[in-house]
Order: structure tokens, then sequence, then C-alpha cells
């Protein structure tokens, strides 16, 4: 007579073999003729380089082989996971975590909100994920900008929004430049980027990735494609792409001729960094070096994982990345808005903000939609600890410093308190890069 299989052990066997398949079908993809290719590919799919763009990628130093290559070497998945590897992960967390337990507390922000001039002159609106609007020296710049549901090709599959954008693109307002850091769906959204071209906006994005937009309808007088440490002056600001551990792709049949970057933003008085998608690297104490300090870095927290340690930054990486980089103020980004790794919904904010107390480093944790000015950041209250599945309270981190968790989550809408003083002070100093992994590039989920 035959044993019983737990359903749970049946389930993940049948999901092995469906990334089994999966995998199968992504290297058949690869050998589709490109005809065959082109026929079946969507327009979110966007387009290769081509004429003058594609003699620029193919003429930078960082192009080699036939495809752009990291800083230093790096797989984009490790230890040569399979599909089983993963989903034992994947069965290994709470799948309630992996989003909120109730409605984000977004602030809906208004146009007469933004109406004023920063009294600093510069100005950060986290939108969710890595969307954030940056105003300085009175030029409006947007960084990564997704307003749509989901960060994917089709509208009916793919990562869903975990909350509403704060406000309608409508209501944004005149954008003068927007920044690009890599061509993945949650960086770089077809729908939003038609509606901005409507407008009078530049858009400055990594070599390569400009073949996207223009196959889209934006005009190439308004798109600036840049290699990792060239600039360009915008509006009276100086944009610089600079180098990030990542990599690009927008459909099953990879392509290496697109690059990807952090970003420098520089004022006459004032400095700001983001971060993109990157893995750590000794690349960000070189940026510290030829540009900082910067009045605010934006740093990706979110979406980490063992299987792809060398593509994104944990939190603790992410406040060791600032503090090289000789940031002031640390806003946390690329977590909250989508759910596109197999860790807590919460643990993001939670471990960035334990790294960020243990590391001396000031941080701005506003609600999605709450504009602030780094020069007086907004007092460090954990409101997503209101709607976090459990466990809660006494199972996550409380630094020492940080408000107590509202009862409520209608606790969380009253006025924030502004801080006697930052939650620390002391200025931040670069340690030691610890050693990297060598490796091969090697697959990992599109999203």
């Amino acid at each position: 007579m035959s044993r019983p299989v737990s359903w749970l052990f049946r389930a993940g066997e049948l999901a092995a073999e469906a990334g089994l398949a999966l995998r199968d079908a992504k290297r058949s993809y690869r050998t589709l003729p490109r005809e065959t290719w082109q026929r079946m590919r969507t327009d979110a799919f966007g387009a290769d380089p081509s004429g003058w763009r594609l003699h620029r990628v193919r003429n930078s130093p960082h192009f080699v082989d036939g495809s752009f290559r990291n800083p230093v070497a790096t797989r984009r998945l490790a230890y040569a996971h399979t599909p089983l590897a993963l989903m034992r992960t994947k069965l290994a967390v709470d799948p309630n975590r992996r989003s909120p337990a109730a409605a984000v507390p977004v602030h809906r922000l208004l146009p007469m909100e933004l109406a004023t001039p920063p009294a600093s002159g510069l100005r950060l609106t986290w939108l969710g994920h890595a969307t954030v609007l940056a105003e300085l020296d009175g030029v409006r710049v947007l960084f990564d900008p997704v307003w749509s549901e989901r960060c994917s090709p089709f509208h009916w599959i793919g990562p869903k929004r975990l909350h509403p954008v704060p406000l309608p693109l409508a209501e944004l307002g005149p954008v003068d430049v927007v920044v690009i850091s890599h061509d993945h769906y949650d960086h770089l959204d077809m729908a939003t980027v038609r509606t901005l071209a409507a407008g009078d906006a530049v858009f400055a994005v990594p070599l390569g990735v400009g073949a996207h937009l223009e196959h889209w309808g934006v005009s190439p007088r308004r798109i600036v494609d840049l290699d990792w440490w060239e600039t360009a002056e915008l509006d009276g600001l100086r944009l610089t792409a600079t180098p990030a551990r990542h990599y690009c792709s927008r459909g099953p049949r990879p392509s290496g001729k697109f690059l990807w970057s952090s970003w420098v933003v520089e004022g006459k008085r004032q400095r700001i960094f983001h971060s993109g998608d990157s893995g750590y690297f000794p690349g960000f104490a070189e940026i510290g070096h030829r540009f900082g300090p910067f009045d605010a870095t934006m740093m990706q927290v979110g979406a980490y994982s063992e299987h792809w340690p060398e593509v994104h930054l944990t939190p603790e990486e992410a406040v060791q990345a600032h503090r090289d980089l000789g940031g002031d103020v640390l806003l946390p980004v690329h977590w909250a808005t989508f759910d596109l790794a197999p860790h807590p919904w919460e643990e993001p904010a939670e471990r960035t903000v334990a790294a960020a107390q243990d590391a001396g480093v000031t941080l701005a944790l506003p609600r999605p939609g709450r504009p602030f000015e780094p020069a007086d950041p907004p007092v460090a209250t954990p409101w997503w600890r209101a709607v976090a599945a459990a466990p809660s309270g006494s199972d996550l981190l409380l630094p020492p410093g940080l408000s107590t968790v509202p009862d409520t989550p209608a606790a969380l809408t009253a006025p924030t308190p502004r801080p006697d003083a930052p939650l620390a002070g002391a200025r931040p100093t670069a340690d030691q890069a610890p050693g990297q992994t060598p490796g091969q590039d090697g697959e990992v989920p599109l999203f």
C-alpha cells in the first residue's frame, strides 16, 4: 500500500515542475528567430537600440563581448539556486506577511502642498516604491515614475500595487526632468512615460534605454542618454549617471544593450543621490569621493533575497552604502508598494531602522505621499506597524528613539510632530567595504 503524501509536499513538487518548465520555456525564447520574437512582443517590451544609439552602446567602455558588464563580477541568481530552492524559500515565508494586513495609510498628496517652494531649496516626496519627486533649486525632478496598477508588460498579470498612488498623475503638475535608473517594469512604466511625454519634461536615461522611450513616442530631442560618469546640464542642474550593480531586461529574450545606473543630481547648494537598483560594491565610496557629501540619498532597501544577493541591497547594505556616499539624510525606497521578494512586507523598514540606529544615520520615514525637506526631516515614526500582518509589537524591532506604535490606523492621520533633534546627528563615515563574491551572470525573475 502506498504511503500518503502531504498536500504541501505535493504542491512543492508541482511548483518545482512548473518552474523547470518555465525555465525551459525561457531558454526556448532565447533561440527564437528575431522575426518571430518581433511579431510576438508587445509595446511594453520596448525596442532595441539602433542607429546612433546603438553606436554609442557598442562604443561604451562598459560594453564587452556584446553586453554591458557590471563594475564587479556579478551573478543575477547566486549559488546555482534551482526553481525548487526558490519554491522552498517562498513556502518558508508566511504568505500573509508579504502584504499589509490593512490599508496602507498613504498620505493623499494635494497639489497645494507643493505650490510653495521649499524653504531650504530641497524637498523630497516619496510616491511609493522607487518613485520620488525631488524639488531642487526650483526644478522638479521625477525619479523612476510608476503610476500603473501592475509592474508588468500586461495589465492582467504581474505584481500588483499594495497601496494606491498618493495622487493621480494628472494632478502632479509640470515635471522638468524625468530620471530613469534602468528598464525593469517597477522602474520604467510605459503608460506613465507616455503620459509624461505629453508635457515638456526631458528624460535622462542610461545608454540604450532611450530606445524604449522613443518607441513609446518620446521625441529623441527630449531624451538624454548617458554612460556611467557622464554628466548633462539640465535646467540649471547637473545630472550624472553613476555605476550600479544590477542588470536590464524587459522581455523573455534578454538583451545586453541596455545599461543600468544610479544617479547624482547637483544644484547650486545641495546634491542628492538615487540608487536605482544595485547590489553592494565599492563604487558607492568612489561616487561619494567624487560627488559627496549628499544632503539626501534615496536608497533601495527592499526586494532583496538570498537567491539574488549581488544585484539588490539588503537594508544593512543600504545604510552602509549611504555612509560610503557621505549621505546626511537617508530616504529608504523600493519597499511597501509591490511584493517582489520572499520577505515580510514591513521587514525592509524594520531592518533599515535598526541598521541606521546602530550606525548613527539620520532616517526619513514618511508615509508615501508626505513631502519633507531633508534640512528638517520629520520624526521617525513606525507608521507601517499599525497595518503589518502578525507577528507585531514586541516581535518586531523597536530601536531606542522611535515613537510608540499607534493604537489604530486612524492615529496615523494625526499631524506629524517635528523632532527636537534627528534620529542621530552624527556625521556618517565610510567603513571599509566587505569583500565581493566573484561569479558569472545567471538568471533572475524579470520583475
